[in-house]
């Protein structure tokens, strides 16, 4: 046989479900996008057209429901390990389950109270989240062993008004870009985090509870780091996650810089302050990096883009 078959896949990708829990009057929503891939003995399939081996990707869809059902999500990361383990278990050919997972979020929508009043942060007034934009993912796979678990964001967007330069760099016959010492810093965040847990035997993290820290502590970094680079900012996002959170070893970070100009107002005869700004979309500074816990082999890949 001139050819021979390489690394092969299957299942049902974007199954959308959503999850109510009606805690009498108190509602509680879960709203998922799984993918499920399947590999093992396909190697009939591919050579012969025998489905022998083959569980059908629509079943693989309707068990998706089926387990929303009957085990609940109480996490992106739960939900995947249930799915993962009952591929793996229940079908001999299937070797290796991994399921991607994105979740929209939702937030409740506060009632208005005649008695309620603004409390204001006093401390770091300069830095911006966009509610309700990002999306959380979750990559969970299974061979019948060990597991591997990599959560994360993406599309969070994030702006500093202040406490941002960008000076001292090489320049050459083409640099046109003027140092800056109070500049608007912006991003929109993409990160994977890798989780230490890896084996039934080992206490399981709390899912909701680290992603929740996680998050807090990559916003915290990112308002409370005076920043001199773009990369410096991310190094201090992935530090604060890894120092604070024992079960996450290694985050890698795609931040496009989103550059914002200021507006040229001299010729209406007004003095732009660091006040109004050009805000353009591309092309863009693209950084990527990942921060690990020393001792820990890097394990996420380089390329986020098929995560």
């Amino acid at each position: 046989m001139p050819t021979i078959l390489g690394q092969n896949q299957y299942g049902k990708a974007e199954n959308r479900v959503v999850k109510i829990v009606r805690d009498g009057d108190t509602h509680h929503i879960k709203d998922l996008n799984v993918s499920v891939a399947l590999s093992g003995d396909m190697a009939d399939v591919h050579y012969s057209g025998s489905n022998a081996n083959v569980l059908p990707t629509d079943t693989t869809k309707n068990t998706v429901f089926a387990f929303a059902k009957e085990h609940g999500i109480e996490s992106a990361e739960q939900f995947g390990i249930h799915l993962a383990r009952h591929f793996v278990t229940s079908q001999e050919p299937i070797k290796t389950a991994r399921i991607r997972i994105e979740e929209y979020a939702w937030e409740r929508i506060a009632t208005s109270d005649g008695n309620s009043r603004f409390i204001g942060a006093d401390e770091v007034q300069h830095s911006f989240v966009r509610k309700g934009q990002e999306l959380r993912t979750a990559q969970i796979t299974y061979d019948g062993r060990k597991w591997e678990i990599v959560s994360g964001l993406k599309d969070l967007t994030v702006l500093n008004s202040t406490n941002s330069e960008f000076w001292g760099y090489v320049k050459d016959r083409y640099t046109t870009l003027k140092e800056a010492y109070d500049r608007i810093l912006a991003t929109d965040v993409s990160a994977r985090w890798r989780y230490n847990w890896t084996d039934d035997e080992q206490p399981m993290p709390n899912w909701e509870k680290s992603y929740r820290q996680a998050r807090k502590h990559m916003l915290e970094a990112f308002a409370e780091t005076y920043s001199l680079s773009l990369q410096q900012t991310l190094y201090q996002m992935g530090s604060r996650i890894i120092n604070s959170r024992s079960e996450i070893d290694e985050i890698r970070f795609s931040l496009p810089n989103n550059h914002h100009f200021l507006v040229d107002l001299e010729p209406f005869g007004l003095k732009n302050d660091n006040e109004v700004y050009f805000a353009a979309d591309r092309p863009y500074g693209l950084i990527e990096a990942t921060v690990l816990r020393d001792g820990v082999e890097p394990k996420i890949p380089v390329d986020m883009t098929n995560l």
